[in-house]
């Protein structure tokens, strides 16, 4: 579900018209018009107030279901690695930082 489908399930859930979550969120009115029919994005700032009014999380609202979700096999590995000592866990680290550092100049080497 996309951010303008979640804030109007959000605002009917509540039976909230546009006017009242403009006046809750502190934006004008047109601006949550635009929001629902996806024809703006909201700023950060915006996001949290909504976040807080609705008592949603902001990844909640931006992300698509599952867009954020680890692959199976990924997860059981972070869940591993969370039960390694702190010395472990940094090692680790260190090692996805340079992997993802790898990519990025792989990517970048390959455009060029």
């Amino acid at each position: 579900m996309s951010f303008p489908q979640r804030i109007l399930e959000l605002r009917k859930k509540y039976k909230y018209t546009q006017q009242q979550v403009a006046d809750m969120i502190l934006l004008n009115v047109a601006q949550i018009k635009r929001y629902e029919a996806g024809t703006s994005q909201p700023s950060i700032e915006a996001i949290k107030r909504i976040a807080k009014v609705f008592n949603v999380t902001a990844d909640w609202l931006i992300f698509e279901d599952g867009e954020r979700n680890l692959p199976e096999n990924v997860r059981l590995k972070f869940e591993a690695v969370s039960k390694m000592s702190e010395v472990n866990q940094l090692a680790i680290q260190a090692i996805i930082d340079g992997m993802i550092l790898k990519q990025a100049s792989d990517q970048l080497g390959a455009r060029q």
